[in-house]
Order: C-alpha cells, then sequence, then structure tokens
C-alpha cells in the first residue's frame, strides 16, 4: 500500500502551516517554498482542505490561510480523508461490490489486507498535527520495530 502524494502534501502542508503560523495567516507561496511543492498543486488541496472547515482563508494583503481548529484537534487520518485520498491495503473496489478476482470473488488474504487498512486508518486518526510537529509519533511501535529487527540480525547472524 502507499499514500499518493495528495495525502502526503496535504500532512506535509499543514504540518508546516502550523508550525509557521504563529496567529498568522501563511500564504500557499511561503508553504510552497518550503515543503517544495507547486502552489497550483497547494491551491487545490487547500480548496479541499476549506471545504472540509480544517482550514480557514484569510483574504487581502497579509492574507493566507489559518488551521481551522489548534493543532493537538486537528488529526492526520481527517487531513488524508478531506483531499479524497482513500486509505486501503486491498485490490478491492471500494464500494465492497465485488473482489480482487477475475470472478470477483475475495482473494484469501482479502480480510488480512483490509485489517491493515483498518490499523493505518486508526493509527493515522490517532495522530494530531500537535504531535507531528512535536516529534511525539514514533513511540513504542518504532521502540517494538527496532528490538524486533535487532533480534533478526541476530539470528542471521
Amino acid at each position: 500500500m502507499k499514500l499518493g502524494t495528495r495525502g502526503r502534501y496535504a500532512v506535509m502542508a499543514l504540518v508546516d502551516l502550523a508550525r509557521h503560523s504563529e496567529g498568522r495567516p501563511v500564504s500557499l507561496a511561503e508553504i510552497a517554498e518550503r515543503q517544495e511543492i507547486s502552489v497550483s498543486y497547494l491551491e487545490q488541496l487547500f480548496a479541499k482542505l476549506r471545504r472540509c472547515g480544517l482550514v480557514r482563508s484569510v483574504r487581502g494583503p497579509g492574507g493566507g490561510y489559518l488551521l481551522a481548529h489548534p493543532a493537538s484537534e486537528t488529526r492526520i487520518g481527517d487531513i488524508i480523508l478531506a483531499v479524497d485520498e482513500p486509505i486501503r491495503a486491498t485490490r478491492c473496489s471500494a464500494d465492497g461490490a465485488g473482489g480482487c478476482r477475475k470472478d470477483r470473488s475475495r482473494c484469501l488474504t482479502h480480510d488480512l489486507w483490509e485489517e491493515l487498512g483498518n490499523q493505518i486508518h486508526l493509527f493515522l486518526s490517532s495522530v494530531s498535527l500537535a504531535d507531528v510537529c512535536e516529534k511525539r509519533v514514533l513511540g513504542l511501535s518504532g521502540r517494538i520495530h527496532r528490538a524486533l529487527t535487532q533480534e533478526q540480525s541476530q539470528l542471521r547472524a
């Protein structure tokens, strides 16, 4: 499974906005320069983010965008869903009408991949912009992963 550019860039842009706004609107040009994302692409993303109530725009000189809610209340999962980025690990259709096989049945591993997608969604919905800005994301799972990797390396040696 791969998260597409819409979701990744929207999260990057809102993390940038959260870190640099300091109560003032931030222009898309500023975000574009810092994050190396085109302004036109950010305009498309921010239109969707605004419609979903995640950001608000300020017009005029010194205008730009502000978070609509505190960073601690803005969930990464909501950002990704706002820009229409599906969080799925299965090949099956999103409407559940059929499976990924030619005969429209589900493959033997369908439930595994569907649960992985659910876990990803739960994780992203548990992380806030503030968590990312304050580098609180890599926690227990990171330590467990490093320990398992070290253990596997020792077993191979």
